[in-house]
């Protein structure tokens, strides 16, 4: 009979670290609190504090849930090992063998919360996605890019939005805004921020020959409020108001009513064209200027303490943090990782999640 001792002592370790970094004991404290506040008869009443309270009721229950659950595995298969010793049944052997891999893949999944400690890991993903070299490639590259982070999206069961879509010359496009909510969103995709290099056979090219084309993704955490980190003064704002239309149309509501906001200090500029009004559309906006603002806030600070100018890049040759090549070989490939996956096609689809997991543990590292 095989000593599987010493796999259930390590899981047992690790589940005693994870109650440690998820707070375990005080989530449990806090629900009946949670759960009252739910309830309210006038909670709907302020419908922002009502996403709040629920939002973090589903959190919570979802953390202790899936604690307990991992723990009931854990002592299903420590009395199965204890049953299988005192009768001497190795026939048992493969299903307990079976268990403990189950529970070791979802203990790893759950060390991944471990490395989403960060002040605003938590939160709504506010993005960009923006063309550069390479031409018609590189436009149509940045909308393989939108396609991809949706696929992701839709993958995980986050909501996936498109605020503002900029038309390509001839195919793709030149840029697009979106946001992406669901829990640790900006804490994930801070995995993607960077230059991403396409290397294929173009599309567009009568002489089929390989090109290269580059395209930037951006993130920076959504704020539900304008945030408190800046202070946006209306005189510091140019607000216009257009029309959607061209490629991005199959993106957006084609409306009167989009709004392009400037804040000229700064010479940030958002824009948003896929709510149902104006003001919506407004309201949308300057909580993504907000996001934007805050972001390059803490970039100064950043910077200033570092003695550093940013980590900006241009999207254009060596700056890439990740290649996919399509031809002469497949392969994507993490500069910062070197992780490589050979179905370029599935990461296409937004099968991130190596990926992703990848860049967060070499962070921890560096």
């Amino acid at each position: 009979m095989p000593d599987f001792t010493g796999d259930l002592a390590l899981l047992r370790s690790k589940l005693d670290e994870a109650r440690r970094y998820l707070h375990i004991d005080d989530l449990i404290a806090r629900r009946p609190d949670l759960e009252k506040a739910a309830s309210a008869p006038g909670l709907w009443d302020d419908p922002d504090r009502a996403k709040t309270v629920t939002r973090e009721l589903a959190e919570l229950a979802e953390d202790v849930e899936l604690f307990a659950g991992l723990e009931a595995l854990l002592e299903d298969a420590d009395t199965l090992q204890e049953l299988a010793v005192e009768e001497g049944d190795e026939s048992l052997a493969p299903e307990i063998s079976q268990m403990l891999d189950s529970l070791a893949a979802k203990v790893d999944d759950l060390e991944l919360r471990s490395l989403l400690g960060g002040e605003h890991d938590h939160s709504d993903a506010v993005c960009e996605i923006h063309s550069g070299a390479g031409g018609t490639d590189a436009q149509d590259w940045a909308e393989m890019l939108l396609g991809m982070y949706q696929g992701w999206a839709e993958r995980r069961g986050f909501d996936f939005k498109v605020d503002s879509v900029s038309e390509g010359q001839g195919a793709g496009i030149s840029s697009a805004d979106f946001t992406i909510s669901g829990r640790n969103a900006y804490g994930l995709l801070q995995s993607e921020r960077g230059v991403h290099r396409l290397v294929r056979i173009s599309p567009f090219d009568s002489d089929a020959r390989r090109h290269t084309a580059f395209a930037q993704f951006r993130v920076v955490p959504f704020f539900a409020e304008v945030s408190n980190e800046v202070e946006i003064d209306d005189k510091d704002l140019r607000i216009d108001t257009f029309r959607s239309s061209g490629a991005g149309g199959q993106h957006v509501n084609v409306t009167d009513s989009a709004v392009r906001i400037t804040h000229l200090p700064t010479g940030v500029v958002v824009s948003c064209q896929n709510e149902r009004s104006q003001h919506q559309n407004k309201d949308r906006a300057m909580q993504i200027l907000a996001a934007r603002l805050a972001d390059l806030k803490r970039a100064e600070r950043e910077a200033e303490i570092a003695g550093l100018a940013g980590d900006y890049q241009k999207a254009e040759w060596g700056s890439q943090i990740r290649s996919y090549v399509l031809h002469p070989y497949q392969q994507v490939k993490d500069d910062r990782t070197a992780v490589s996956i050979g179905n370029v096609e599935g990461v296409l689809a937004g099968d991130l999640d190596a990926l992703i997991e990848a860049y967060l543990r070499w962070r921890r590292m560096s």
